[in-house]
C-alpha cells in the first residue's frame, strides 16, 4: 500500500435550489471530477411562513446519471414520476438511478419543526456509463438503520456505507460501477485510515468541523480535497467534532455532454432528451402529502 496525497483544495461558490442555500464544490471552474459531476451542500431552514409543502425543491427531471441525497440534518420528502412517495431522515440516503428519465421533488418533510427545523443535505451526481443511461429508472432509499455502519471501538468515529465497500463491510445500495460513498460522523481526536482502490478518483468534503490529512494538511469546514490517483491509503483525524464525506470512483473516462438536469454523452442526446421530456416521456409529477 502506498500514501494517496491531496492533488488540491477547492471551497465552492453559493447558489441556491429552491428554498436550500447551496455551496457548490462541483463541477469546480467548469470541470467533472469523473464519474462525480455535481456535489452540493444544502442547507434550509424551515419558514414557518410558508406552506411546508412549497418549500424544497419542486419537480424536476433528470437523465443519465445517478442523482443522491446523502442527508445529515433533518429529514427529504422525495416524490417521483414513478410513484414513490415518502420520507428520509438524517443518517439516510435517497439513490436515484435517473436512467432514461425520471421526475422528482425533495421537500421538507412536514415535520421537520420536530428535527429542528434545519434539513442539510449533500446531493452528489455520479455519471452513468453509456451502456445504462437509456435504462429503466429506479429509486432507492436507505434509512440509516438499514445503512451498513462501522463504528470505531473507542466511540470516537461513525461511518455509514450507503455504498461500495469499506474494509469488509458493504453497502446495500446497487452501483453501475464501482462506486464508494461514506457519511462520516467523528467526534475530536477520532482517526480512521481508508484504503482506495488505485484506479478510483477520490474526494473528502468536511461539512462542519475540521479534518487533519495524513497528519499533514488541515481540510476546514466548507472545502473538499480532491485526492491524486496515485496511492491507495490515507488518514483522517477530526481536530473537533466533524461531518464529512468521502467518495470514490472508478472513472468512466467517457465523452460528457452537460446540460441542465440531463447528462449524455453527445449534444444530440442532450436535445432529445429535451425534447422527451417535454413530450411527457420522463412521466408527471403530481405532489401529493403524506
Amino acid at each position: 500500500m502506498s500514501t494517496k496525497n491531496i492533488h488540491r483544495i477547492i471551497s465552492g461558490n453559493p447558489t441556491k435550489a429552491g428554498s436550500i442555500d447551496v455551496q457548490e464544490l462541483l463541477p469546480n471552474n467548469g470541470q467533472f471530477f469523473d464519474p462525480f459531476l455535481v456535489f452540493h451542500h444544502g442547507i434550509a431552514k424551515a419558514d414557518p411562513a410558508i406552506p411546508i409543502r412549497l418549500q424544497g425543491v419542486g419537480p424536476h427531471p433528470h437523465r443519465g446519471f445517478s442523482a443522491i441525497s446523502f442527508i445529515y440534518k433533518g429529514g427529504v420528502h422525495h416524490q417521483d414520476s414513478r410513484g414513490n412517495n415518502h420520507v428520509v431522515y438524517a443518517g439516510g440516503t435517497q439513490w436515484i438511478h435517473a436512467g432514461m428519465g425520471i421526475i422528482h421533488s425533495e421537500r421538507v418533510p412536514a415535520d421537520i419543526f420536530e428535527y429542528g427545523g434545519v434539513q442539510e443535505l449533500l446531493q452528489v451526481w455520479v455519471n452513468t456509463p453509456a451502456a445504462h443511461k437509456m435504462d429503466q429508472p429506479y429509486y432507492y432509499p436507505a434509512t440509516k438503520d438499514a445503512t451498513p455502519t462501522i463504528q470505531t471501538p473507542e466511540g470516537l468515529t461513525e461511518i455509514l456505507i450507503p455504498a461500495g465497500e469499506l474494509d469488509g463491510v458493504k453497502g446495500i445500495i446497487p452501483t453501475f460501477t464501482p462506486v464508494n460513498t461514506w457519511m462520516i460522523q467523528m467526534k475530536k481526536g477520532g482517526k480512521y485510515t481508508y484504503n482506495i482502490p488505485p484506479i478510483h478518483q477520490s474526494l473528502v468534503y468536511v461539512l462542519s468541523g475540521a479534518l487533519l490529512f495524513n497528519s499533514q494538511t488541515t481540510i476546514a469546514a466548507q472545502t473538499m480535497a480532491l485526492l491524486e490517483q496515485n496511492g491507495t491509503t490515507f488518514t483522517i483525524e477530526a481536530l473537533e467534532d466533524t461531518n464529512a464525506f468521502v467518495g470514490s470512483g472508478e472513472p468512466l473516462n467517457e465523452p460528457i455532454a452537460a446540460h441542465g438536469p440531463f447528462v449524455m454523452n453527445t449534444q444530440t442526446e442532450i436535445l432529445q432528451s429535451f425534447k422527451d421530456y417535454q413530450m411527457g416521456k420522463m412521466g408527471v409529477l403530481l405532489e401529493k402529502t403524506i
